[in-house]
């Protein structure tokens, strides 16, 4: 604003005592000191307001005024409630150095002044950064991206004020300030995915308002600007046909701040900013057209059946594009997804594709434009990845980078179970490395083998690996499930019974009996049991169930009764 508003602002009372050339500066903020040297509390533009309480004698208003000039302070305004006038010496130095200078009415507070000021900066900036933010959206959606969501970032931070970051729906961070203050730790990141998961799948209205570690953040969704609104009731909300369509792939935009009592305005703003970061992130996803498509060929490739020539051929394709400057054939590794949504009619295979392409980003890396050479296509409701890997062994582990499938939810876990709520599953399974194109329907039907057996565990985010399926756990998913609940119910419940009845703790013992391989003196020191109170459990155990655990047989069953229940 300019120093000539302020002064027809008659509810101020300002008087003008010199400067009346310099009328037309611009008032970027207001600050109110009574310090000899404000200069370290400075950024200059600034009206400075002052009771004049530093000054002793007439000799300190020169260095005092000449200090507020080189810091580009805009205007002073002295109060009159402590001297009454304000003294000549002050009207002198501000005239020498061209500062402009009002008097204000004893009547008037400061907190009136800086109200005002505060209140007519923000809304020009606010009006300025919509401004800015229109015509980034038109050349963003006429044009070539100009910088990303870093640009948009950077304008909410030295225009409004306001530290924000971009993170994609596991946490993963997409775009942050570059401004100086504390980072958004990977925890938090993970937090706040997983609390904006949960309010969407609950239907809460954004932005939604979330208290961590003292401080509130705002979150904001960012929806794709391709997917049209089944209703629209004002701007900024968009209701789509079903959440559970976007929810686990859509972004999201985290304000370091409380929009709880923000204008209509203001929080139009935001949501526009929003729609800015959607255009690149619409732009990202096209980008990863040709992998999809790399994908595509390949998987139809193999499920049809047809010749490992023909599929080696379209892997020559692909490594390039997937692993570029490779210089050699890599190992592939096949990853299969499902997310499964009690009762939804909506077309479940692009949701796990969007997902998956997600999780296999690294965890650690950041921005728009992952590092990841990663290819899924979809087939029915289920996601298939695949995934280049260097054919020489990686100096860390020696094994060539495998993907495995606990490594591959670790971090992704807790905001997923938040998104998928009490009605979605996620289930995940990850093959072998095969070296060449013979092998890759092998390890297609390994992955989905191992996903079968993640999909018959508890939880909402399970995985298996192929080190998995070399044993009696490959059966166990084709159980029936009428089956395993009666198996496990003749075996398991007359120890639940007496557990619940006793708390003896018969399943636990029976449990670390097994994992011992029967040692009744690993077993006794891992339970800190003496070996006679671990010998009276395992003969209840057996008097119970008819069973005796020295016998192959009885502990294979035992075995299998616990891993299906």
């Amino acid at each position: 604003m300019r120093l000539r508003a302020l002064l027809d602002t008659d509810a101020l009372g300002l008087k003008l005592l010199g400067g009346e050339d310099e009328l037309d500066r611009t008032v970027r903020g207001v600050m109110t000191t009574d310090l000899r040297d404000p200069s370290r509390y400075l950024s200059g533009g600034e009206l400075v307001l002052t009771g004049l309480a530093w000054r002793r004698d007439a000799a300190d208003s020169e260095p005092f005024v000449r200090i507020l000039v080189q810091e580009g302070v805009t205007a002073l305004a002295a109060g009159e409630a402590e001297l009454g006038d304000v003294p000549d010496d002050l009207v002198e130095a501000c005239a020498r150095h061209r500062l402009p200078l009002f008097a204000v009415h004893e009547s008037v507070a400061f907190a009136t002044i800086t109200e005002h000021v505060v209140r007519q900066v923000s809304g020009e900036r606010a009006g300025d950064l919509a401004a800015v933010v229109d015509r980034h959206r038109r050349m963003m959606t006429s044009g070539p991206a100009g910088g990303g969501p870093d640009v948009v970032l950077d304008l909410l931070g030295s225009d409004l004020d306001l530290r924000a970051w971009v993170l994609s729906p596991t946490g993963r961070l997409i775009a942050g300030p570059k401004a100086s203050g504390p980072a958004l730790t990977a925890e938090a990141c993970g937090r706040l995915a997983a609390e904006h998961l949960a309010a969407t799948r609950t239907g809460r209205r954004a932005p939604y308002r979330v208290l961590l570690g003292g401080t509130t953040y705002s979150l904001f969704p960012i929806r794709s600007t391709g997917r049209a609104p089944q209703t629209a009731p004002d701007s900024r909300e968009t209701v789509l046909s079903d959440s559970r369509e976007t929810v686990l792939s859509d972004w999201l935009l985290a304000v370091e701040a409380d929009a709880g009592d923000w204008a209509e305005e203001r929080l139009d703003l935001l949501y526009g900013v929003t729609q800015l970061i959607a255009v690149e992130r619409d732009r990202r996803d096209a980008a990863r057209t040709v992998r999809r498509r790399l994908a595509q060929e390949v998987l139809e490739l193999v499920q049809t059946g047809a010749a490992p020539a023909e599929i080696a051929a379209r892997l020559r394709v692909a490594a390039p594009v997937l692993l570029p400057g490779l210089g050699a054939a890599p190992h592939w590794q096949v990853v299969v997804a499902r997310v499964d949504w009690d009762g939804a009619e909506i077309e479940q295979g692009p949701v796990a594709q969007a997902l998956l392409e997600e999780i296999l980003v690294d965890p650690l890396s950041a921005g728009p434009e992952h590092s990841d050479r990663i290819a899924v296509a979809h087939t029915g409701d289920e996601a298939v990845a695949l995934v280049p890997l260097p054919a020489v062994p990686t100096e860390h582990d020696g094994s060539g980078g495998d993907v495995l499938a606990d490594a591959l939810l670790e971090s992704v876990r807790d905001p997923l179970t938040a998104g998928l709520n009490d009605d979605g599953r996620l289930t995940l399974g990850v093959s072998a490395a095969v070296h060449s194109a013979e092998g890759l329907r092998g390890a297609l039907e390994e992955a989905r083998h191992a996903r079968r057996v993640a999909a018959a565990r508890p939880g909402r985010v399970c995985a298996a690996g192929h080190q998995e399926l070399a044993s009696h756990v490959l059966l166990l998913p084709f159980v029936p499930d009428d089956v395993r609940r009666a198996f496990t119910a003749r075996l398991l419940d007359p120890l639940r019974d007496y557990d619940r009845r006793h708390r003896a703790e018969l399943i636990p013992t029976l449990e670390a009996f097994l994992d011992c391989d029967g040692s009744w003196t690993r077993c006794a020191s891992r339970l800190h049991l003496h070996v006679n109170t671990l010998r009276y459990r395992v003969g209840r155990i057996e008097q119970l169930t008819s069973r005796d655990l020295s016998r192959l047989e009885d502990k294979l069953d035992f075995f299998l009764a616990l891993r299906m229940s």
